[in-house]
């Protein structure tokens, strides 16, 4: 069968016969098997209609063709368009990729090809975004914000407190038990990802909160409870959940004035941060926040190269 020449543009293509009912019956298997919604299908028909065309302007003719090369070059038109459109974002290749890879393993499922050329094309990488993290006079502030004398702002106090000091993602944080604080030692164990536990320094300033809201305020929730053995409590005596958590950020945020978009992690990346700038090595940072590699915590040195050329751009006769 002879191969069409690609034309002026990817909407004129005419998909081949075989490549059409292939794409036919990978949205039917969507839409009767997998039972995907509306709005979802309608993205895959959208993503998948500009693939086969991609094919078939390529010269293929029948889904067995399909090479590697080609769909890295599909790939490769997203980010990079040849006919004037303009390039998708590395998430919305990425999504386009998906969808053609789903589409080929459903056809090597069905024993329609033999092979699957995408299984070894990666989506794009998305840019790596630096965490936001707030100044320490912020932090201080927004501490200070939570401070009442109230069991529940006793809590919420050292709640924050706990989170800045240790650097704990919130759910290690409402997992906590009392059990799990060694007072004397000045450190917390903390469970994180995996089941993976980790010994964290606790802080003065996190520790005082911590005993406060221990004698002062957390007998007061416990009693309203059945002897929960988390260390923060809702009102009802039981384990505070994350919802509330972040509630508690949110509440001492408007309160402090803080006009960004604040959560938990924000409190650990700022934990992060003002360990780099303090003259933190990355190796500890990484044991400190848990990381499986210290990749992960390098995004971190990024912000305080930043400070430093900001610095360095102010400060310098000769720098501007």
């Amino acid at each position: 069968m002879p191969r069409r020449a690609p034309a002026a543009g990817p909407d004129r293509i005419e998909v081949p016969p075989a490549l059409a009912a292939a794409l036919r019956g990978y949205l039917d298997h969507l839409t009767v098997e997998r039972g995907l919604a509306r709005n979802t299908l309608l993205s895959y028909r959208r993503d998948l209609t500009g693939y086969v065309r991609f094919l078939a302007a390529s010269g293929v003719a029948d889904p067995a063709e399909v090479s590697e090369a080609q769909v890295a070059a599909y790939l490769g038109s997203l980010r990079a368009p040849q006919h004037g459109g303009r390039p998708l974002a590395a998430s919305s290749a990425a999504r386009a990729l998906v969808a053609a890879r789903g589409f080929h393993r459903y056809l090597v499922a069905e024993g329609i090809t033999v092979a699957d050329p995408s299984r070894d094309v990666h989506p794009p990488q998305p840019a790596k975004r630096l965490p936001k993290a707030l100044g320490i006079d912020q932090v201080t502030v927004l501490l200070e914000a939570a401070t009442t004398d109230d069991p529940r702002g006793l809590r919420d106090r050292a709640l924050l407190e706990f989170l800045y000091a240790t650097g704990a993602r919130i759910s290690e944080a409402v997992g906590l038990d009392v059990d799990d604080l060694d007072p004397e030692a000045g450190v917390v164990r903390l469970l994180g990802k995996g089941s993976k536990e980790r010994i964290v320094p606790v802080g003065s300033y996190a520790a005082a909160a911590l005993e406060s809201y221990r004698v002062r305020g957390r007998p007061a929730l416990a009693a309203a409870g059945r002897g929960s053995p988390a260390m923060f409590l809702n009102v009802r005596g039981g384990r505070l959940s994350r919802q509330s958590a972040w509630q508690v950020l949110r509440d001492a945020a408007d309160r402090a004035g803080i006009r960004t978009p604040v959560s938990p992690h924000t409190l650990r990346h700022s934990f992060a941060t003002h360990l780099l700038s303090g003259g933190a090595d990355v190796r500890t940072v990484q044991e400190l926040l848990g990381h499986a590699s210290v990749t992960t915590t390098q995004i971190y040195t990024l912000i305080t190269v930043d400070t430093l050329r900001e610095v360095y751009a102010t400060a310098h006769p000769r720098a501007r």
